[in-house]
């Protein structure tokens, strides 16, 4: 191993399991500093509804990555691992170790792999969404089954966001869409030792109406008001940042509160299911099995396997 940098540590899972509580506690044990692997907490202003860490919890334990940019700000994955990478270089360099904990697994495997993505460029996107439009989807698709067969394969012919990445990517860096992807099907060993928490689904939807039901409480509403009286109304309309679009449009008149909650548990929980089917391609992570109380139930046997790095 000489020469080589030591194994990043990790905490995965779905929303909800309750991976915060237990970091926490296996952070300060470990002497570790947590580096969020999570694709909604870069955004200012949105504390309540993404579970971002207490100011008492930043207090008990240092905090990464969070609060990087303005809601409206585009903020891609490419930017989270140049600043992801720039932060577990300085967490060592004080002789500390970084501890990923989140639920997205590209934002994980952009700092454990250090995946490749390919630049983009909103002239060139334009101008494919404009032809598009145009003479329609059908011909860019036949386009691209010419340049890259192997992404018009696994490509929708329906899909034009899609299809129009993939010809975007071709037209700017002269390479087949596909030829990025093949890393992403690829889980080296000795990157990370890495634990992932799993709740049955049945008590995972519990955890997660629950959990909706103390972000209401603890001025979910208020932050969104707040966000709309700050001028980002279009940008939570449009948004995959769950509970905000519902909430604002309560918040707006168009639907009840009850159907905004209910609709963003709905969310939260297919959100769960996609985040799991990330992870579980990675053969990489160990599994621990948790019930009613989460994570935080496990902490001392995750932190044993951790201890292993």
């Amino acid at each position: 191993m000489t020469g080589r940098a030591p194994r990043l540590l990790a905490l995965v899972g779905p929303t909800a399991s309750g991976k915060t509580e237990a970091a926490m506690s296996i952070a300060e044990r470990l002497s570790a500093e947590i580096v969020s692997v999570d694709s909604m907490v870069v955004y200012r202003g949105m504390d309540v509804g993404t579970a971002k860490p207490t100011p008492e919890d930043r207090a008990r334990v240092a905090y990464h990555l969070l609060d990087l940019a303005e809601p409206s700000e585009p903020f891609s994955v490419a930017r989270f691992q140049v600043l992801g990478l720039e932060t577990i270089a300085d967490i060592r360099a004080r002789a500390r170790r970084p501890l990923l904990v989140g639920g997205s697994g590209l934002y994980f495997r952009a700092l454990v792999d250090r995946l490749e993505f390919p630049e983009t460029d909103p002239a060139t996107r334009a101008e494919l969404e404009l032809e598009a439009t145009a003479v329609g989807l059908e011909p860019l698709h036949r386009r691209l089954a010419d340049l890259d067969p192997v992404a018009a394969a696994k490509i929708e012919p329906g899909n034009l966001r899609r299809t129009v990445r993939a010809l975007e990517v071709v037209a700017i860096t002269g390479r087949p869409f596909s030829s990025f992807a093949g890393a992403w099907e690829r889980y080296p060993d000795g990157r990370a030792v890495a634990a992932g928490v799993r709740v049955p689904r049945e008590v995972l939807g519990r955890r997660i109406e629950a959990r909706v039901d103390r972000m209401i409480a603890v001025g979910f509403l208020q932050e969104v008001r707040s966000l709309l009286d700050r001028g980002f109304g279009g940008w939570l309309t449009s948004t995959q940042a769950i509970g905000y679009a519902e909430m604002a449009a309560h918040l707006e008149g168009r639907v009840g509160f009850q159907e905004a909650v209910a609709e963003t548990v709905k969310r939260t929980k297919a959100l769960a299911r996609r985040q799991m089917a990330w992870f579980r391609r990675d053969p990489r992570i160990r599994w621990f099995e948790a019930g009613e109380e989460g994570a935080a139930a496990l902490t001392d046997e995750i932190l044993e396997h951790l201890g292993m790095a």
